[in-house]
């Protein structure tokens, strides 16, 4: 089997080649008027498997080939960081990278250096990452790629993407499967219409081609979801497969399959309760007489004792460790928070769930893709008086009863026994419980103007806060603070601060004095003054319809400023800006100018309804924002009596 893949991705290599000739007829002036500004231009992106029986068993064989065309003389910044991936799952077996210049010469790479390739989410994570330079870059100059692999564990195929950092002429993905399995597929991310599937029989077996031609690269927005949520790609998986005596037996073509799979990586852990561990349990609940209670604290020992740390290796990276390890060692991953929170719990018989879930870097749900790379995260659910709670031991600052703010909406798959699992909705914390009530009292001094600022924060503008306090300087707290509280121009100073820690634990007041210089005119007698400290929402005009990748928010929220300017004594308010309020189905606000006694009073609210908005409501948010814009212009105005 081995040999007749090898056979045929020569004849594969052998046919891009000839494909990519024609491609190389094209000059270096034609692709640039193509892609007009890229330095460089994949040519050919072409990543081959065959999945197979062997023994009996699903055997997954890959291999990939890119071709890029430099287009311009800097184009050089594109070779210093290129490589390619492999990992226990993806094991490595064949790679080459060489120049072909512009006169036909092959040049070979000759250093590759393998390294680390960790995310910031990390569930598993043993990836390296091979990098190389191409050498001898310039115009027309093309890097050729090709690498094999051995895929060990065919439960975890990586889904394909089409487009990335650069545009591509050609990307395509074939997938050649045998007679006795059967492959799903599903394609997701923007401008799917434009990837052409054709499905062959060739030679007893089934072959699937995704191709999508001309792909624009991948703009990256700062407020846009992970490239899961648009980047064109396809998921694709073994369902089912026949054994040696023909019977079809089930891999992973439903939510069963998923969780047995699942229910392996933990069966084995935490099978007896280490005594050390149970000894910290009965000191935090000893005094406690409510399960909710015991919940809370043991939740909160874990948040501000174990230290989360991601790191992963191999089946580790799905493999809990031992809620006793966990408690000597004294950090963990997330499988490490979850196993030492629900052995902790058990102990005072609160019934305690390993959790899997996606955190909204994900798209995906269990019950459309029952796949694991639907979960990279792993959490502790509770059944408290009927009701489930999800405690995520990785967030420090998170409340208890409160879900983590990066896996609302999400479903979680909850293990409560070997045969037996549950699939729930996390909820979606309402904009109500994240407010930012914002209140500046000032007046008029000879030089500008003084004043004092109270902000309450709520919900997750609490938590968030508590999170930043935890990592500054005492010495760097004022200027955190002045960033925080600044308002009205680039002079405002910070006199004094204070923070209020005796609220609720998720909330959190800060008290501030400043000082203005400059900021009111004096024209003769009369004072002119432009209430809106906060122009919010400056430079925040989407550009519709160019840009069709979504915009994320981390949580729904009300925000409101309320701005007190004290009317000196001899003076009266001489003209005085109208009110606003629009709406729409995304989003709005309302301005509110009044006069209460010697007080000029303006109170903007802004709320979130939304965790992320899709480019079918770009249009209804910048309409928010042609009625919002012109009202920062406004200015009040006071007369000497």
């Amino acid at each position: 089997m081995r040999n007749k893949f090898l056979i045929a991705l020569l004849c594969v290599i052998t046919s891009i080649s000839l494909f990519t000739n024609n491609l190389l007829a094209q000059t270096v002036e034609q692709i640039s008027k193509q892609f007009p500004g890229e330095k460089a231009v994949m040519l050919n992106k072409s990543l081959q498997y065959n999945i197979s029986l062997k023994n009996g068993q699903p055997y997954v064989e890959s291999s990939e080939l890119q071709q890029i065309e430099y287009v311009l003389g800097s184009a050089t910044a594109y070779s210093g960081n290129y490589g390619f991936s492999h990992s226990d799952f993806q094991k490595l077996v064949t790679y080459e990278a060489f120049t072909r210049t512009p006169d036909n010469k092959k040049i070979k790479v000759t250093e590759f250096k393998t390294g680390t390739d960790k995310e910031s989410f990390v569930f598993y994570d043993d990836v390296k990452e091979t990098s190389f330079n191409f050498p001898a870059i310039e115009p027309g100059a093309v890097g050729n790629l090709q690498v094999s692999w051995q895929n060990t564990n065919p439960h975890l195929l990586s889904p394909y993407y089409f487009t990335g950092f650069m545009p591509a002429i050609n990307s395509e993905l074939k997938v050649t499967v045998a007679k006795e399995i059967s492959l799903k597929y599903f394609l997701t991310g923007l401008d799917t219409d434009k990837i052409a599937v054709n499905i062959d029989n060739k030679h007893g077996n089934k072959v699937y081609t995704f191709q999508y031609k001309n792909c624009p690269p991948d703009k990256r927005y700062p407020d846009a979801p992970e490239y899961a949520w648009y980047s064109p790609h396809v998921i694709f998986y073994i369902e089912n497969y026949k054994d040696g005596s023909g019977n079809t037996v089930s891999y992973l073509s439903n939510d069963d399959d998923l969780y047995k799979l699942s229910y392996s990586f933990i069966k084995d852990v935490n099978t007896t309760v280490n005594p050390g561990l149970k000894h910290i349990v009965d000191s935090l609940t000893n005094k406690l007489t409510t399960p909710e209670s015991k919940a809370r604290s043991i939740y909160a020992w874990v948040q501000h004792n174990i230290k989360y740390v991601a790191f992963e290796d191999g089946m580790g990276g799905f493999v809990p460790r031992d809620a006793g390890l966990v408690c000597s060692r004294r950090f963990g991953d997330c499988k490490d928070m979850a196993s030492i929170l629900t052995e902790m719990l058990k102990v005072v018989n609160i019934p305690a769930y390993f959790t899997w879930l996606g955190t909204r870097d994900l798209p995906y749900k269990f019950t459309k893709v029952p796949l694991p790379l639907v979960s990279n995260h792993m959490i502790c659910t509770i059944n408290l008086n009927g009701k489930y709670i999800f405690l995520d031991g990785t967030d420090p600052t998170c409340v208890f009863g409160t879900t983590p703010a990066g896996i609302q909406e999400k479903e979680a798959m909850i293990s409560i026994n070997e045969k037996e699992y549950k699939i729930l909705n996390i909820p979606i914390v309402e904009k109500n419980k994240n407010m930012l009530i914002d209140t500046t009292w000032m007046e008029l001094t000879p030089t500008g103007i003084k004043g004092k600022i109270k902000e309450n924060l709520k919900g997750y503008y609490a938590m968030n806060m508590y999170g930043g306090m935890m990592y500054w300087k005492q010495k760097d707290m004022h200027d955190h603070l002045k960033g925080m509280f600044s308002r009205g121009s680039n002079k405002f100073l910070l006199d004094t601060f204070r923070i209020d820690k005796t609220l609720p634990n998720n909330e959190i007041a800060l008290y501030g004095d400043f000082t203005l210089p400059d900021y009111a005119k004096k024209i003769g007698n009369d004072y002119y003054l432009n209430l809106n400290l906060f122009k919010l929402c400056l430079d925040q005009q989407i550009d519709f319809p160019k840009r069709k990748t979504p915009i994320e928010y981390n949580f729904k929220y009300i925000r409101k400023y309320v701005t007190m300017l004290k009317i000196p004594q001899g003076y009266k308010l001489s003209y005085l800006p109208p009110s606003k309020t629009f709406r729409n189905k995304v989003w709005g606000f309302n301005l509110e100018y009044s006069q209460k006694g010697n007080y000029v009073i303006l109170t903007q609210d802004f709320d979130n309804e939304n965790l992320l908005i899709t480019n079918d409501q770009f249009e209804e948010w910048n309409k928010v924002l042609e009625n919002l814009l012109p009202q920062y212009k406004e200015t009040l105005s006071l007369s000497k009596i």
